[in-house]
């Protein structure tokens, strides 16, 4: 029975945060790298480099015409195509179709010159981290499910450790590596915590916030009654939706359509979205870039897809609730921020992940028997799983990259092959505990992440000829960042390492009052 509220509100911090603290590292991780998840798919594509970009009306028209008919040979019965068209950073046509709700996206990437695939490898890019960071690499709903879960317990865990901390602003500045391993790591966990509360507190609300109907369908299911893409339409946020009338229908050329839409906002055309394309309720919608801005709204104009007219234009500003909703989004993208508030997002998003690794490390550190003592199989497992996530996640993105560089470029299916080396290696990595001692297990992940990190910007300038020292600001700023993670990975593995030799010195010393044998 716990005396008092602190003490309630520390035990539930504490287990509250061990139980989704694996499955929140890797969405910090894969989150915070997604704020560059533009720079990381153009370096994982080094053919393709910067050329000048037509944008005017006709030439997106002319690249949509493109687009249209490679969907129309390459999913003809598909529900949705998803076009994003040519824009600076981005020349090249990127598709996506929907066969069924159920089925997985299929992609293709497109000159909107020649209309052929460019000579570039493929891959998905920084898409991949992006669409880890809420579906864990699972089936959509199945990930999004077990992220807004995870997120909702998260939230409980920082408001609990609060509570529990009421010398929150003293314990920033104090930290005690030298007094004891439990200590250290505490201090550790304060301090990283405290540091981008603000941050942890907002990022992870408003990621739950913007999946909130998925989490708590009622009201729209009660107040639509089955027809719950018309909230969007009245909300605002798209186009109203036509069903499929089961008639084949012609597609209207698409080309009138974008110059059309291009005349109604001073915004960028960034995508068009054609519902049920061989239907004779077909529609179009044009999606501009948002305005500059805190709200993630996109102005939209619905066209008939059998005859072009326009049916819908939503280009001035959303209902308030919609506002609200967008905000939050725009909170947690942050595709307002520029350069440098994105690298304070970035080292925010940093210090999340340090808060929730120092966390995991400190509830097995605080539970360690005494010595003699046979761990139970509870600290075991944590003390497993902390190796395999905490360490075994980085070297698996390594290993993403590496295999960017290394995998032929012609190879069937690379792209799959590159997400294979992901898990791959982070498999690997989560059994290697199994093999060695705790302490062990730590030094050899770690010194394989920062090895494999390290090994990235030599592959890349070895197989592309592009590194950073090439005068390209990009690559130049990639190696820094795989070399800094290697050193900072480097430094881990060497910590780990002394821990082991300590260890092992310790064991061997002779037992106080025993003489020593064999002492010549």
């Amino acid at each position: 029975m716990r005396t008092g509220v602190r003490q309630s509100m520390a035990w539930l911090h504490g287990w509250s945060g061990l139980v989704v603290g694996w499955v929140f590292f890797c969405v910090f991780v894969t989150g915070t790298a997604s704020y560059y998840r533009a720079d990381i798919s153009h370096w994982m594509r080094p053919e393709q480099r910067e050329r000048v970009v037509a944008t005017t009306p006709e030439a997106l028209g002319q690249a949509a015409e493109v687009a249209v008919a490679h969907l129309k040979a390459a999913a003809p019965t598909a529900i949705g195509w998803y076009i994003t068209l040519p824009r600076p950073g981005q020349p090249m046509l990127d598709l996506a179709w929907m066969t069924s709700l159920d089925a997985p996206f299929g992609h293709a990437t497109l000159d909107p010159a020649t209309g052929t695939e460019p000579a570039t490898r493929a891959t998905r890019g920084g898409d991949f981290l992006y669409a880890f960071h809420f579906e864990l690499g699972l089936p959509p709903l199945i990930g999004r499910w077990i992220v807004g879960a995870c997120a909702m317990i998260v939230l409980v865990a920082m408001l609990s450790g609060i509570v529990t901390h009421r010398r929150i602003v003293s314990d920033f500045f104090t930290f005690r590596r030298d007094r004891s391993a439990q200590r250290g790591w505490l201090d550790a966990h304060n301090m990283t915590g405290v540091l981008a509360l603000p941050f942890h507190l907002m990022i992870v609300y408003t990621g739950v916030v913007t999946m909130a109907l998925m989490y708590m369908p009622w009201g729209v299911s009660s107040a639509y009654r089955g027809d719950e893409l018309r909230l969007y339409a009245e909300a605002r946020q798209m186009p109203a939706y036509r069903m499929p009338v089961g008639r084949p229908g012609t597609l209207a050329p698409v080309a009138p359509m974008v110059e059309k839409a291009a005349g109604l906002s001073p915004e960028a055309l960034e995508m068009l979205i054609v519902n049920n394309p061989g239907d004779a309720a077909a529609t179009v919608s044009a999606v501009f870039e948002e305005p500059h801005g805190l709200s993630h709204v996109h102005p939209q104009v619905g066209f008939d897809g059998a005859t072009g007219a326009v049916t819908d234009t939503l280009l001035d500003s959303p209902k308030p609730a919609t506002l609200t909703h967008a905000a939050m989004m725009g909170l947690h993208m942050a595709h307002f921020a520029g350069p440098a508030l994105r690298v304070l997002f970035f080292l925010c998003g940093v210090l999340g992940s340090a808060t929730v690794a120092t966390g995991l490390v400190l509830w097995s550190v605080a539970r360690l028997p005494r010595t003699g003592e046979a761990r139970p199989f509870g600290l075991r497992l944590v003390q497993t799983l902390n190796v395999g996530t905490v360490a075994g996640l980085p070297a698996a993105i390594a290993a993403y990259f590496l295999a960017n560089r290394l995998l032929p470029v012609d190879l069937a299916a690379r792209a799959e092959w590159e997400v294979g080396a992901f898990f791959a290696v982070w498999l690997m990595a989560a059994l290697v505990p199994l093999a060695l001692s705790h302490r062990q297990a730590w030094q050899a992940v770690l010194g394989v992440a920062a090895a494999l990190f390290l090994a990235v910007p030599m592959a890349n300038a070895l197989t592309t000829g592009r590194h950073g020292l090439g005068g390209d600001p990009l690559f130049f700023w990639f190696d820094a960042a795989m070399l800094a993670l290697a050193a900072l990975l480097g430094l881990g593995a060497a910590k780990a390492g002394r821990a082991v030799a300590a260890r092992e010195r310790r064991a061997h010393r002779p037992a106080r009052g025993t003489p020593a044998l064999n002492r010549a």
